[in-house]
């Protein structure tokens, strides 16, 4: 691993040497690192164990087995050292902790135990609560600059690898279930799980432009991480990402300019690299974008032969509100707002609503499309209760990176915060166009910057009630 490239992620020019960073110490750190490349492998691409669970049957795969290795070194890290490094995310852990007791409310209440996939709905609840490990995980393993480094250094080489055969599949190379050469690409994650992690490449890279430094020493990982990120989202495709980007480096220039001052120059850097990305995703998805403004109405009438991205999905954004509606406090139960028992209700309004909408688009059984947008699936699924504690444990992450980039002495911790308020919101962008889907590489990605929101918190902490720890 080459050292991180800004003064925000890395406090001593002595440390530049991989056996700096490779020691005892970093077993940790390392354990992160090695399991990456396990959890951003969409699952058809890995070997699997197959064991039968009542009616269902539960597949295990490397990334299991990687989050398992995950969890030991967190156990062990934890005995070693203790629970004080926790104290800094103290809320993050209450909010998160009662979401997954909600959500577990949601998955064992009586509609969803007499529901005929509560053996599919239970297993997709174990891999939420499997990944959200990380979001402890990180901060327990993650503990000085050479840590980070390690970290975010393989998050960025893997996502180079990523990006280099999406661009493979871009230019017509039919690999890993590769689109139509010249069209979005998902390389050997999905659409989805693509921009997440291009998403924290280019966040990595954002910092390194806004945070002040009159040098840059490893400076190929700040380009790798720079032309990875800005890549990735683009051929990715994702009009959220895009949106979340926009937003994220707002909020990332303004925790900069509190502490790293980021001159006019790098202020329209900033903005050239957002634009860039705007404008290749826009010209990626162009068809889709113009099939949903002739969908608004604002241009042209001709009525739609296919389904069209984005009118599906304010279908089912619609669906999705009118079930909330019904069920406003508790909702309907995990997962269970595309059963069709539970949506059916809704449907005659729904062609009512939007009839230039082909009938494909609309879910049947057969064809459960999901509400497809977190937020108002959960809203569906676990009613408000449920969407508060997901706002809550959002809210409180972002502003955890917040304190760790204004106010953590230590210049690493400062940039785990900076990094983690434009990634978290780009990702909240891309959460609005994906439903609930648990042990993706979107959820590991957002349960990994969580963590690093509360690492980079605890270092800020540290300072607080002990000056001299502060600057490690």
């Amino acid at each position: 691993m080459a050292r991180v490239t800004t003064e925000a992620f890395d406090s001593s020019r002595a440390s530049s040497g991989i056996r700096s960073l490779v020691d005892r110490d970093a077993l940790g750190a390392l354990v992160l690192a090695a399991a990456i490349p396990f959890l951003f492998l969409h699952e058809r691409y890995q070997p699997d164990l197959s064991l039968n669970a009542g009616s269902t049957t539960v597949d295990i795969r490397l990334s299991d087995f990687a989050m398992l290795v995950v969890l030991a070194a967190t156990v062990v890290a934890l005995v070693d050292s203790g629970l004080e490094r926790l104290r800094a995310a103290r809320w993050l852990w209450l909010t998160g902790g009662a979401l997954l007791v909600w959500l577990a409310f949601e998955t064992f209440r009586p509609a969803s135990l007499d529901d005929a996939l509560f053996d599919d709905h239970l297993v997709s609840f174990a891999k939420l609560v499997e990944y959200a490990v990380l979001v402890v995980a990180v901060p327990t393993l993650v503990r000085k600059a050479a840590d980070l480094t390690i970290l975010v250094g393989a998050l960025a080489l893997w996502a180079a690898v990523a990006v280099a055969v999406a661009l493979l599949q871009f230019f017509g190379v039919d690999i890993f279930g590769a689109w139509k050469a010249g069209w979005r690409q998902p390389s050997f994650l999905g659409h989805h799980d693509l921009a997440a992690l291009s998403a924290i490449a280019l966040a990595l890279a954002a910092a390194g432009i806004v945070a002040r430094r009159r040098e840059l020493p490893a400076r190929s990982l700040f380009l790798v991480a720079l032309v990875s990120g800005m890549l990735g989202l683009v051929v990715a495709g994702s009009v959220a990402a895009a949106g979340g980007l926009a937003v994220g480096s707002l909020f990332l220039w303004l925790a900069a300019r509190r502490r790293f001052r980021p001159s006019g120059r790098r202020t329209v850097a900033l903005v050239a690299v957002v634009a860039v990305v705007a404008g290749g995703v826009v010209a990626v998805r162009g068809d889709a974008l113009a099939d949903f403004v002739r969908f608004l109405g604002i241009r042209g009438t001709d009525r739609a032969v296919g389904v069209e991205t984005y009118s599906q999905r304010t279908v089912l954004a619609y669906i999705g509100l009118r079930i909330f509606q019904d069920h406003p406090i508790v909702g309907v139960g995990w997962q269970r707002s595309s059963r069709a028992d539970v949506f059916d209700p809704y449907l005659d309004d729904a062609h009512k609503r939007f009839p230039d909408v082909v009938e494909l688009a609309f879910p049947a059984e057969g064809r459960e499309w999901g509400v497809q947008n977190l937020y108002i699936q959960t809203l569906a699924d676990a009613g408000v209760i449920g969407f508060g504690l997901l706002l809550a444990v959002g809210v409180i992450g972002l502003r955890l990176a917040w304190r760790a980039a204004t106010r953590a002495p230590a210049p690493w911790a400062a940039g785990a915060g900076l990094l983690a308020v434009c990634a978290l919101l780009t990702l909240a962008g891309e959460w609005a166009s994906l439903g609930i889907v648990a042990g993706i590489p979107l959820q590991a990605a957002s349960c990994l910057l969580l963590g690093l929101a509360a690492a980079g918190a605890a270092v800020a902490n540290d300072a607080e009630r002990r000056p001299e720890a502060g600057v490690r």
